[in-house]
């Protein structure tokens, strides 16, 4: 027996040799816990709207409390209106290794996203009580809420929430401020769910795909490499709106003409670039916006992600310098305003290769792959290293009734991650 597998049996952890299967999670109870969330906010089209602040919101928490305390969690909400529970580990001075997701929909939205991801977390916990296992490390799993509406539960613990954001409306009606007391924290003191750099040993999120990659390609599990920074810009071209009727085509300074001549090149530059970068013209205005009026002004919504900050500032940069020279062919110009930028947040080398061992004990294909959606981990790297586990996304649809997993893939991905909290557990570094 290898000496690490001893120091684990001494302290009531498991090991496993490397070509042993690990323990395996309850994956039929998963699904009937997945079911029986989704009565929450249960919609006509077969999803849900269980949008956060709303009566289903809270609802849908009761029902997740209960199953963490079968789990024998220790549950409390804390004052920024996270679920958390905590089970205590052998060594109490060792930091918190934290899993979980988040449950709120959006409007008409599935019953995958973030379910699976936050009862994965669960059910892990429960099979860890069901076989004796007892972690050295201390363990939380937190429901974050309002994750739909902008990160804001693993905001508050990551970075702290201000004014502003606690002011500002959600898609519930309420705002952020009257949410957080909605679901039992504590708007006035929400500044003390804040934690420090460092705090944490890590954090491991299970989650759908939410695109087609894993299912076209027959892979099993997704190693999450980074979720993608994410930069917006609102583009406003300037022509000169006059009569579309008594205006010679060589006389125009057609706004609209400049924009749909951007549009094309933006594409282009975005698709010459080797890589996995995405950029999307999302919305479009024109003004004044009348069949006989040539738009003077056009506004445009342009975004850019990838995992690497420095492309997507070049593509940026790029794309501003084929506006200039579409505007000065056109006679019109182009000014980009209110730069909204995220960073990339990378996940932890180690825990790409400890969800990559887990699956390959469990026989299970993976690939390195990039999440392009943003998720609650990405607000906790400001705490310490993450790590990302994906399942396939039947037709790679989210954020509708019709998105869906399969049971066997959701039990897949709730024994990588039991496996990989257990392989961090015993670790002594990540590198």
């Amino acid at each position: 027996m290898k000496t690490s597998c001893l120091f684990a049996i001494l302290l009531g952890t498991t090991c496993w040799a490397a070509n042993a299967t690990p323990p395996q999670v309850n994956g039929r109870r998963i699904i009937q816990h997945l079911e029986g969330l989704s009565e929450y906010g249960k919609n006509p089209q077969g999803g849900v709207s269980r949008v956060a602040y709303t009566e289903a919101d809270r609802a849908g928490r009761e029902y997740v409390m209960g199953l963490m305390r079968e789990a024998g969690l220790e549950v409390s909400i804390d004052v920024a209106g996270n679920l958390v529970g905590t089970r205590a580990g052998t060594d109490a001075a060792l930091k918190p290794i934290v899993i979980g997701s988040h449950i709120d929909s959006v409007p008409e939205g599935g019953n995958y996203d973030g379910d699976v991801g936050s009862l994965g977390a669960i059910e892990v916990v429960q099979t860890l009580k069901e076989r004796g296992v007892r972690l050295r490390h201390p363990l939380q799993v937190i429901i974050f809420e309002n994750e739909e509406g902008g990160l804001l539960g693993s905001t508050a613990i990551a970075l702290g929430a201000d004014a502003a954001r606690l002011n500002s409306v959600s898609q519930s009606g309420k705002t952020v401020r009257e949410g957080v007391k909605f679901l039992g924290g504590d708007p006035g003191r929400i500044a003390e769910a804040k934690r420090q750099p460092g705090s944490i040993r890590a954090y491991i999120e299970l989650h759908i795909e939410q695109g087609a990659v894993l299912e076209h390609e027959h892979v099993q599990i997704g190693i999450v490499e980074g979720i993608v920074g994410i930069l917006d810009s609102e583009v406003m071209v300037e022509g000169f709106a006059n009569h579309a009727g008594t205006t010679p085509m060589d006389q125009r300074h057609d706004a609209m003409l400049s924009a749909a001549r951007f549009v094309e090149k933006f594409n282009l530059l975005v698709t010459a670039v080797p890589g996995r970068q995405v950029g999307t013209v999302g919305w479009i205005k024109a003004e004044p916006g009348a069949y006989n009026v040539i738009p003077g002004k056009v506004g445009l919504g342009l975004e850019l992600r990838d995992l690497d900050a420095g492309k997507i500032k070049t593509l940026f940069d790029r794309s501003r310098e084929a506006a200039d020279e579409i505007g000065r062919l056109n006679g019109t110009t182009f000014n980009f305003s209110s730069r909204d930028i995220s960073a990339p947040a990378l996940t932890d080398k180690s825990l790409q290769g400890m969800i990559g061992a887990t699956a390959k004990r469990l026989n299970l294909s993976t690939k390195l792959m990039p999440s392009g959606a943003g998720h609650d981990a990405q607000e906790m790297a400001n705490l310490g290293p993450i790590g990302m586990i994906f399942i396939p996304s039947v037709g790679g649809i989210s954020h509708s009734p019709k998105e869906f997993s399969n049971p066997g893939d959701i039990e897949n991905g709730a024994n990588v991650l039991l496996g990989t909290l257990q392989s961090l557990d015993v670790a002594k570094e990540l590198k």
